[in-house]
């Protein structure tokens, strides 16, 4: 999503590709100073549609490499940018980029310290891109990022909540997430038929836990979540389906429940951070 500016280009909305452009120049002014663009800062863009939050960007950061997969629109980006020295159109799907070394490349290239990712989101790939952003363990500060509403809900919402998901930990154990705005969904075109929001996940230097395996950490949490009606003594068995060399009885799991006081009739959405970590340990000190 970005927003449609007229111009002498013929432009067809893909909604495939999850195409919405953002309008409103006071929300594109606000995502464009929460994400703190300054002379020494590289600024990855995520779909940067016709440019429009592209060129706020550009007005401070050091340099921006905007990276869109729509074919009809890098002719208009690059025609758009063709006088600025610090943007670079990448034409590219973001789930294919290898961005630990474009981040290497830009960074020594053109002699920046920061980096910070920015962009609107298509709302069918939120979590993969933001996952893939995680999961890469980049070296960034910050993603400012618009989302729907409803899944920005989920990154802010208190582990341990009904409100939460598995992406709430995921998130949240590796960033801190602040609120910037709610963005109605009047304020683009085509106008989507749902609200959004826009967020700042913050990179922490530290995590809020230690688990002693962090695969399983997060494969506890996934298992929790796959089926989070049921128990956590039923859903945890879900945990030999993710990992063929792991073989986890119904006994390991009641006596790692046990063991750290967890009752075994709870859910997952009511675990903690802390109580995540904690089960986690537990069942690998007591597989098999």
């Amino acid at each position: 999503m970005s927003r449609t500016k007229k111009s002498g280009n013929s432009f067809h909305h893909k909604k495939r590709l999850g195409q919405n452009f953002l309008r409103d120049e006071g929300v594109i002014q606000e995502i464009a100073e929460a994400s703190e663009p300054d002379p020494d800062t590289l600024i990855i863009e995520i779909g940067p549609g016709e440019g429009v939050l592209t060129e706020a960007l550009a007005e401070s950061a050091g340099y921006v490499a905007a990276v869109e997969l729509d074919d009809d629109l890098i002719p208009i980006l690059r025609t758009r940018f063709a006088l600025n020295d610090n943007v670079e159109i990448i034409h590219g799907d973001i789930l294919a980029v290898n961005l630990p070394a474009l981040i290497r490349e830009m960074k020594d290239l053109h002699g920046l310290s920061k980096v910070r990712i920015v962009g609107n989101l298509p709302y069918y790939i939120t979590t993969p891109i933001i996952m893939k952003l995680l999961e890469e363990n980049l070296d960034i500060l910050s993603i400012t990022v618009m989302m729907q509403k409803e899944v920005a809900d989920r990154l802010i919402a208190e582990p341990g909540t009904k409100k939460g998901s598995a992406i709430t930990y995921a998130v949240q154990y590796r960033c801190t997430v602040e609120k910037i705005c709610d963005v109605d969904r009047t304020c683009f075109r085509p106008a989507p038929k749902v609200d959004s929001t826009v967020l700042r996940l913050n990179l922490r230097e530290d995590k809020p836990v230690h688990p002693d395996d962090e695969k399983l950490f997060f494969r506890c949490i996934k298992a929790g979540f796959m089926m989070r009606r049921k128990t956590l003594l039923n859903s945890l068995a879900a945990l030999n389906s993710m990992d063929q060399n792991l073989r986890i009885s119904r006994e390991d799991i009641l006596r790692a429940l046990t063991e750290i006081g967890i009752d075994p009739r709870r859910r997952a959405e009511s675990l903690t951070m802390e109580e995540f970590a904690a089960l986690s340990d537990a069942i690998g000190r007591n597989i098999g």
